[in-house]
């Protein structure tokens, strides 16, 4: 029961990354795999910073900082260099990998012995598994809530309007290029952030730790939609994701309970993911067969 409840501890941490992908991939419909980078990025730059005697909080404001920057570099790539938007995130994914490698010195940084977020919070609700929920759900729900106020606003608007018609938001005055590289910073700084949260958890950053977390960011989106398939506002649209990344990571706790090889886990993500995506359409097309039209 522990490991299931660790689950949908690492399930809500990793839905602040399924927000981020959800900015840049459906409001503004970018292809976006800086994301890897961003994340990885996130956690070096908190783990070397609590390593160095930072405060965890400043350590991982600092590492949404350093996420905002990445998306800012494929922006710009994007928008001033008129760089294909996949390629340009490729590109950025690419270099970052050697700046998180300056940033962290080596390609595993441990934080045993070192204050974290979760270890302070422990101090307050004395356990550290409600200290792990209490804290993934506070930085879980204040990205929604700061995510549903700025959409409501008319600079979010305008951001949607980027992403719905481009050339109709050009012809409304809307600065689109300025909107995307905006958009993609707030997406990365949120991927940076789960990355530094993950990191603060697991007790360590790893060089290898954005490897494949598209995937599961994905996997958070689509099992959220494929669940709730109506119309949402987008406060309970992001709180699909959440729940949508808790599910993913109890699902793959439960295959892996069956006796799978945990070096299967990327396999199995991709097939969870592949599942949720086909599955609607294979039982519309089965039920159609059956009926015989």
């Amino acid at each position: 029961m522990a490991l299931y409840y660790s689950a949908c501890i690492q399930g809500i941490l990793w839905s602040l990354m399924g927000m981020g992908l959800y900015i840049s991939f459906r409001i503004l419909g970018f292809a976006d795999l800086t994301s890897e980078a961003s994340f990885t990025l996130g956690a070096g730059v908190a783990a070397i910073l609590i390593q160095s005697g930072y405060s965890p909080l400043l350590a991982t404001l600092l590492a949404i900082g350093a996420g905002m920057l990445a998306g800012l570099v494929t922006g710009w790539l994007t928008t001033f260099l008129a760089i294909p938007g996949l390629l340009a995130s490729i590109i950025t994914m690419t270099g970052l990998y050697s700046v998180s490698l300056r940033v962290m010195g080596q390609p595993n940084l441990s934080l045993r012995g070192s204050d974290t977020l979760f270890s302070l919070m422990e101090q307050v609700v004395a356990s550290s598994d409600l200290a792990r929920l209490v804290l993934g759900l506070v930085f879980a729900l204040l990205v929604v809530a700061m995510l549903s106020l700025l959409f409501k606003t008319d600079l979010g608007q305008a951001l949607v309007a980027t992403g719905d018609n481009r050339i109709m938001a050009d012809s409304l005055g809307i600065n689109t290029h300025r909107m995307l590289r905006l958009a993609l910073m707030l997406s990365n700084g949120l991927i940076a952030l789960s990355g530094a949260l993950v990191a603060q958890d697991n007790g360590f950053a790893d060089i290898q730790l954005g490897n494949g977390t598209v995937v599961i960011a994905f996997s958070a989106i689509v099992i959220g939609e494929v669940i709730f398939r109506q119309q949402l506002s987008l406060t309970k649209r992001l709180m699909t994701v959440v729940l949508g990344a808790v599910i993913y990571r109890l699902i793959l706790v439960a295959v892996l309970q069956l006796g799978f090889n945990a070096n299967d886990f990327r396999f199995l993500s991709a097939f969870v993911l592949v599942l949720f995506l086909a599955g609607p359409n294979l039982i519309k097309r089965y039920f159609r067969q059956k009926g015989g039209y």
